[in-house]
């Protein structure tokens, strides 16, 4: 897998304090600082992977994957919001900036500076083929990151209130002075739809593209796919799960992975469709896997059979008996969290068992599950109902999508349809408790913004 890592700080502070106008990009402070009127120029700025390729933590904090050691490692967490969102708290924040929100929009600012110089008059349109992907990976990475923010920042998606809930600011384009109120969920959605739409006739249909920080045309089906999936719109998530399974789609044998490596997938990027990790703000994670911070909750752990290889590496035993997660598809210290063919695939099954269609969803099972077992051991059990068949599809995916910030989302799309996902904690000899459908499911819009902007803020 290669990820470009550039540093564009001079011309983002130079966009940050200039507006982009139809007419052109007018200030330039000094020599160093050029008017960006090429699709290379642009594309320098979307290749800031630190900036548009990240998504928010709290729901990683917030979801039941791991546990918090003891009381001294509670104590000991680098901020008061991480400590807050362990227990699920009605102030989450207390004064604090939170990057899950901050960095999102810095990302969505970056697309729309993207789009808004684009429309310049001294623009470069000579490279007509370029220029389309420029304009369709702009708006990927919009879509992309609204659909991460109104994962966090609003309620589930619910076909009989989405129009009246609550959504997110739909920021279109780079003034820093307009103040957006928040659109509906239902809005929201439709926002991040309508710009996949425009995307996927944009965006070059690369089988195996070198840069995976780079949308493709198989990236924004996949996303597709998982917007449909949290809207519960079952067939068209399956439709647009099916058509990137088209691409290409190359899943890893595990059996020739080293289950004893602790990076068992840093050379190995086959699965990834489009990369993104988690914002750089927490130390929940690696960083803290030797001191025995945090262990992988025991009964996620317990649903992996011995001959399951995923056990020995996703995960090792700290010094505590208690098991770490292993780095995944990055490189860095932080969860991958982006797009790749077995949550695709998992989508797909998933799709094809609530619809009935229970043979392509064994199939789909049975092609995954034989490259995750040791090899000669896996037989897809006989399911006696549809039930059966949707729950050990389920139980699949939180075994496989474990740590990429994807559980909290399903915790709240599956408590939507009555699973009853009921979670607990305990800190320093009290229990904490999230009811299904709790309003804390919804992280609060950070004090910061309230204070600035004056739009609504969530119930707690």
């Amino acid at each position: 897998m290669k990820v470009i890592h550039t540093l564009c700080l001079p011309i983002a502070l130079w966009m940050f304090f200039s507006s982009c106008s139809k007419e052109r990009l007018e200030l330039k402070p000094n020599s160093s600082i050029v008017t960006l009127s090429t699709v290379e120029d642009l594309q320098h700025l979307l290749d800031n992977a630190q900036v548009t390729n990240v998504t928010g933590a709290l729901s990683q904090l917030s979801s039941d994957e791991y546990f918090i050691v003891d009381d001294k490692a509670f104590d000991g967490l680098n901020r008061q919001t991480q400590r807050n969102a362990y227990v699920w708290a009605p102030d989450l924040y207390e004064g604090e900036e939170e990057p899950s929100w901050n960095n999102l929009y810095t990302a969505v600012f970056y697309a729309n500076s993207v789009l808004d110089a684009m429309e310049a008059k001294d623009f470069d349109h000579s490279d007509r083929e370029a220029e389309n992907n420029l304009k369709g990976s702009a708006l990927f990475i919009r879509a992309y990151s609204f659909h991460d923010l109104v994962r966090s920042f609003a309620p589930v998606y619910n076909t009989s209130t989405a129009a009246r809930d609550l959504g997110i600011p739909l920021r279109l384009s780079s003034g820093i002075d307009e103040i957006k109120l928040r659109a509906s969920v239902d809005e929201s959605y439709r926002q991040i739809l309508a710009d996949l739409s425009v995307a996927r006739g944009l965006l070059s249909n690369d089988t195996s593209p070198i840069y995976k920080n780079r949308p493709s045309l198989a990236s924004v089906f996949a996303l597709y796919a998982r917007v449909y999936l949290d809207m519960g719109d079952y067939l068209l998530a399956g439709r647009y799960a099916d058509s990137c399974l088209m691409i290409n789609h190359e899943l890893i044998d595990y059996n020739t992975i080293d289950i004893a490596s602790q990076y068992p997938f840093h050379d190995t990027g086959s699965e990834v469709i489009y990369f993104s990790e988690q914002v750089n703000a927490y130390t929940t994670g690696y960083t803290n896997r030797y001191q025995g911070t945090f262990g992988m909750d025991s009964l996620l752990v317990s649903l992996y059979a011995s001959n399951d290889l995923r056990l020995p590496i996703f995960f090792e035993r700290n010094s505590l008996g208690n098991y770490s997660i292993k780095r995944g598809y990055t490189r860095g210290l932080y969860a991958f969290t982006g797009l790749a063919w077995d949550e695709v695939l998992l989508i797909k099954a998933e799709c094809a068992a609530r619809l009935g269609d229970v043979e392509s969803a064994e199939q789909l099972l049975n092609e995954l599950l034989q490259k995750r077992y040791r090899r000669g051991t896996f037989t897809l059990p006989v399911f006696n109902n549809a039930d059966e068949l949707l729950t050990y599809v389920l139980t699949e995916r939180r075994k496989e999508l474990v740590w990429r910030g994807l559980r909290w989302q399903d915790i709240k799309r599956l408590n939507r349809e009555g699973r009853n996902i009921q979670l607990s904690r305990v800190i320093k000899g009290q229990t904490y408790t999230l009811q299904p459908n709790d309003p804390r499911y919804v992280f609060p819009i950070p004090d910061n913004e309230i204070s600035l902007s004056g739009i609504e803020q969530n119930r707690r």
